[in-house]
């Protein structure tokens, strides 16, 4: 274990201790009384008590979105009134902006400058599906003789929304800003390790204006809740985050009651250094695409694959930038890494790169656990390089969710497309190089949702987000998420004069 040293700050003083079920607007205790514990990862301890639902819980959650929808007002209020209380969501987040990241780094351990960038995105979208809402609409398509066609977009109904532990609040947002935008109602179950800014949402919509049962946020086992919502006749729509196998899981049993499913799973994503890059540009993008949010990214580029004219270079570059990143107080803005968000994952991350190391690949930084002082019982583990790997290592091949990257050499453009490529994967990936017109061509053949151009960032209100192949299907984010959650309803009139009689008797 490596000593990271802490930059000591004050720790922040949790204001709550319990959080419950939403449901049909009001704060509610789970049917049996069970509970479950949260904890702080960067620190093992135990920081709030919440509520967890049941299958009768959620019961009462599908039937309070039922009924919203089908006897409710939200679906048929005007636009302009959804559209006022999704910026009334925003609002009275931004209100709340300090509280919301501080929740957010106690229940993740993640970065001050992470939790700060996802809560500001999370207000964003309700921002960016507020005046979205505004211009989604049908379309008037012209029909020879005198027919007209026009079509209509409606609500597809009550959903349900599966949320991942790795962005709690922003993937929330993702998720329940379209789906209400659109009229819809909605049942959320948050992931049972990061389930509390889910709850404080659920509350600020109820607070914004959205009527009861629109929003409702279950927090309980996905064996049970999660199940339970995917089979439920009465949802119609689910819309899940999180791992491709469980992804598999859903689409299965989803489909039994023929439901619309949205998925955006697992990543293995390719980084591609070409010789003309901008070589510390490159750097400090690569950095940071592996790195933050502790590397517990679906869309992280934990496939990186330079050019063999500047392999050598970039390597000891990035190598010597890895070993600086400071792990220590998620609270202290001069934190890069967080924490693992438990030791189950902590567990799996180490497994990976052991078996790396059993394979004959070589570890150039980290490659073990942290330990940081100060938060001796949190889950840490160092910034990891690994070299001298190939296409068959398992560490190359699946998703390892944590601070790992390995990295390997290419020669030119057509074999680091074929690397790229050579993935069931197909969620993110990276291109750097100064010449447009070879990262336009990289870019085009990439068989992946997101292509990075000389850039880090993969997210921003606006721009789709979702995968290709067992990454999943639909696009998040972006104005097509509103078409995810509608209905089009196509109606088909005649206008001429004279009656018509297609059978001619």
């Amino acid at each position: 274990m490596t000593t990271v040293q802490e930059i000591k700050t004050e720790k922040p003083t949790m204001k709550r201790e319990f959080y419950h079920l939403i449901i049909n607007g009001e704060k509610v205790e789970s049917s049996n009384g069970a509970t479950f514990k949260t904890y702080n990862p960067a620190t093992g301890e135990v920081i709030a008590e919440v509520a967890k639902a049941t299958k009768e819980d959620t019961e009462k959650a599908i039937q309070a979105a039922r009924n919203a929808f089908d006897f409710g007002k939200w679906k048929k209020s005007p636009v302009n009134k959804r559209s006022r209380v999704l910026n009334k969501i925003a609002s009275i987040m931004r209100s709340r902006f300090n509280e919301l990241v501080e929740l957010e780094i106690l229940d993740t351990g993640k970065s001050l400058h992470a939790a700060q960038g996802q809560v500001m995105q999370a207000i964003e979208d309700f921002e960016f599906y507020a005046g979205a809402i505004v211009g989604h609409g049908g379309t008037v398509n012209p029909l020879p003789g005198q027919f007209h066609n026009y079509t209509e977009k409606e609500p597809v109904g009550v959903c349900a929304q599966i949320i991942p532990w790795n962005y709690p609040l922003m993937m929330a947002a993702w998720k329940i800003a379209p789906a209400i935008a659109v009229g819809c109602s909605v049942v959320v179950k948050p992931a049972s390790l990061t389930p509390l800014t889910a709850i404080i949402l659920g509350e600020i919509c109820f607070e914004a204006g959205v009527p009861e049962g629109v929003v409702n946020i279950v927090p309980g086992s996905g064996a049970e809740v999660g199940n339970y919502l995917v089979e439920h006749p009465q949802v119609d729509k689910v819309a899940f985050t999180g791992s491709t196998p469980i992804g598999k899981d859903i689409m299965a049993r989803a489909s039994q009651t023929l439901k619309r499913v949205t998925l955006e799973l697992g990543g293995k994503s390719p980084n591609i250094v070409f010789d003309d890059a901008d070589i510390d540009a490159a750097v400090d993008g690569s950095l940071y695409g592996i790195f933050y949010n502790t590397g517990q990214s679906c869309e992280a580029r934990s496939r990186l694959y330079v050019h063999e004219d500047i392999y050598d270079e970039f390597v000891s570059k990035f190598v010597e930038k890895t070993k600086k990143l400071k792990l220590g107080n998620p609270f202290d803005k001069e934190t890069h890494v967080g924490a693992i968000i438990d030791q189950g994952q902590w567990d799996v991350v180490d497994g990976y790169v052991k078996s790396a190391i059993e394979e004959g690949a070589e570890i150039l930084a980290g490659g073990k656990g942290a330990k940081v002082e100060g938060f001796e019982n949190g889950f840490w583990y160092e910034p990891t390089v690994i070299a001298n790997v190939n296409h068959d290592m398992k560490v190359v091949k699946e998703e390892i969710f944590g601070p790992v990257v390995v990295i390997m050499k290419f020669k030119d453009e057509k074999e680091a497309i074929k690397l790229a490529n050579d993935t069931e994967f197909g969620l993110g990936s990276a291109v750097w190089s100064k010449d447009g017109a070879r990262a336009t061509r990289v870019a085009n053949q990439i068989q992946a949702g997101i292509v990075m151009v000389n850039c880090p960032f993969s997210a921003m209100p606006g721009t789709p987000f979702g995968g290709y192949k067992q990454s999943g299907f639909g696009r998040e984010l972006c104005i097509e998420t509103l078409d995810l959650y509608t209905e089009t309803k196509s109606i088909i009139s005649y206008y001429g004069s004279r009656p018509l009689n297609p059978f001619g008797v």
